[in-house]
């Protein structure tokens, strides 16, 4: 099995979300190939074939230029599957691509299952296995969805340039509203839920995100009811996280809230319902008031 990955160059940077693709091909069991329009002054450590493309000839983004290379990068690899992350970047050139090969998209894909690959639908209600029915497909990983790896070795280098005028102009990128936190790259979490039970109570979940080196989340009641900023927010709506350890304090377990994530190395909820469920997903579930126990586990890392 092979897979052509889509990397991301943006403002003279590599983005972190490329090496994310590589978990996702190592998840995949794929054999690996990378095309990237940037520069050859910034490469990933990645042993495979690298298709290279100079941004300062092809644009940054330029979705008829982009499309052609990697259609050259796909006649050249024949992988089984072209994937993108799912950015604005993957959004809009995926879809390019699926058509010109006329072959299966699959978009925001959050896990591999047997059987296909995990989406969600019913505006993140539900999730879905999805399988392609086609030689190739074009897929979209969502953000955040797979691990960050890091293969090492020295890339194979293989030159492309593409050429022609461009129906749609590449003016720029907008910034958008800086976040507090990027929980996406938090290693701990600690995440405050409803069952904190006022604004004034998130000082006590943000104290134990401290003892253990860790971010604040939360889910989206508690953002809704402006207790945090939105950058906190875990879970469809908010962002997808998969850290080494989720603590999860009154947070009862809204399906919105567990696809955003379960993928945690090792989650630890707190609860006064056993069966709420957040326990379904959960290593260890304290059953506990959040405000009587936080405290006292705070108080006792701090010794």
């Amino acid at each position: 099995m092979k897979a052509l990955l889509i990397g991301e160059y943006r403002e003279g940077k590599l983005l972190d979300s490329t090496y994310e693709l590589f978990g996702f091909a190592s998840q995949l069991g794929a054999e690996s190939a990378l095309l990237l329009v940037g520069s050859a002054d910034q490469l990933p450590a990645f042993g495979g074939t690298l298709y290279l493309a100079d941004a300062a000839t092809c644009g940054e983004y330029n979705p008829d230029l982009h499309k052609k290379l990697v259609l050259e990068a796909v006649q050249k690899e024949n992988p089984d599957y072209i994937v993108f992350v799912h950015s604005s970047y993957g959004w809009d050139l995926a879809p390019r691509v699926a058509a010109s090969l006329k072959t299966a998209q699959v978009s925001e894909v959050t896990a591999i299952v047997p059987g296909g690959f995990e989406v969600g639908c019913c505006n993140a209600k539900m999730r879905r296995t999805v399988k392609p029915n086609s030689a190739k497909a074009v897929l979209t990983i969502q953000a955040g969805a797979f691990p960050v790896l890091q293969p090492g070795g020295t890339p194979q280098l293989q030159k492309l340039s593409a050429e022609g005028t461009a129906a749609v102009e590449f003016i720029g990128y907008e910034p958008a509203e800086p976040k507090d936190v990027d929980l996406a790259r938090a290693e701990i979490i600690v995440s405050a839920g409803r069952g904190v039970g006022k604004k004034d109570n998130i000082p006590v979940i943000a104290a134990l995100a401290r003892a253990l080196g860790g971010e604040l989340g939360a889910s989206r009641p508690v953002v809704d009811a402006e207790w945090v900023s939105h950058s906190h927010q875990v879970g469809t709506t908010g962002q997808t996280v998969s850290p080494k350890l989720y603590v999860a304090c009154g947070i009862s377990g809204a399906i919105q809230h567990l696809a955003g994530m379960k993928k945690s190395d090792f989650i630890i909820a707190i609860n006064k319902d056993k069966d709420a469920p957040i326990g379904e997903v959960a290593d260890v579930l304290v059953v506990a008031d959040v405000m009587q126990f936080v405290p006292a586990l705070t108080a006792r890392l701090a010794r």
